[in-house]
């Protein structure tokens, strides 16, 4: 049977610490652990953003996290080396093993879309950038509803778009925030564990299945 599969896009598909080598000329050694403290904070201005109903696009997180990250590492950057930055995230590289998941799904009859905090065109030009826009049946942002994963309302706003039930809808995401949040909704969940490092959240909420690499959904999903 024909299933939705919602991807998340930043951290799932797309590399988000794609720019490790370029914040080596601003961070130095330093430049994992910047990449690492940058991505944290770009989520939790999102959450904050969206409990605070103070919406702004996940640009503006993005911009606001770099800059505390650059506070926060003491270190002072050229105006134009930040634009270049910001301008690179607009442009990080997919996992290697992300066109050929969407390509098995496509293949096998689902319907497959792309599900992100970032606006429409930002993830357009992300994916287009990537080489893999043409997998997708569509792209959904929640900056239609503007606020930002795990709100309720932006996997209703999925499903709603979609025309999917619940049931019949599957989110795929290495965020562990965001399978709680998908799972909560009443979809399933499939969780891309790129590290055994990495820890689920032990709210009692668990995913469906859970897999190293994209590559292992057509084990489980078709």
């Amino acid at each position: 049977m024909a299933q939705t599969f919602a991807f998340d896009v930043y951290g799932t598909l797309i590399d988000t610490h794609g720019l490790v080598s370029s914040l080596e000329r601003i961070a130095g050694e330093g430049a994992t652990a910047f990449s690492q403290t940058w991505r944290e904070k770009q989520l939790e201005y999102s959450f904050r953003r969206g409990l605070m109903k103070q919406y702004d696009t996940f640009a503006r997180c993005t911009r606001d996290a770099l800059e505390y990250t650059c506070r926060f590492y003491g270190v002072e950057p050229a105006t134009d080396q930040i634009e270049t930055l910001l301008q690179g995230y607009r442009t990080l590289p997919a996992f290697e093993d992300a066109g050929p998941a969407l390509s098995d799904l496509k293949a096998a009859g689902h319907r497959v879309y792309a599900f992100s905090n970032g606006t429409a065109e930002a993830v357009e030009t992300l994916l287009i950038s990537a080489g893999i826009r043409e997998l997708f049946h569509g792209v959904v942002s929640v900056d239609d509803v503007r606020s930002f994963k795990p709100d309720p309302g932006v996997y209703a706003h999925f499903l709603n778009t979609t025309g999917t039930h619940a049931k019949d809808a599957w989110l795929v995401s290495g965020n562990p925030f965001d399978i709680i949040g998908a799972v909560s909704a009443g979809m399933h969940a499939a969780w891309v564990r790129r590290s055994k490092e990495t820890v689920f959240d032990p709210w009692g909420i668990e995913p469906d299945i859970i897999v190293p690499g994209l590559g292992q959904l057509k084990e489980h999903l078709i």
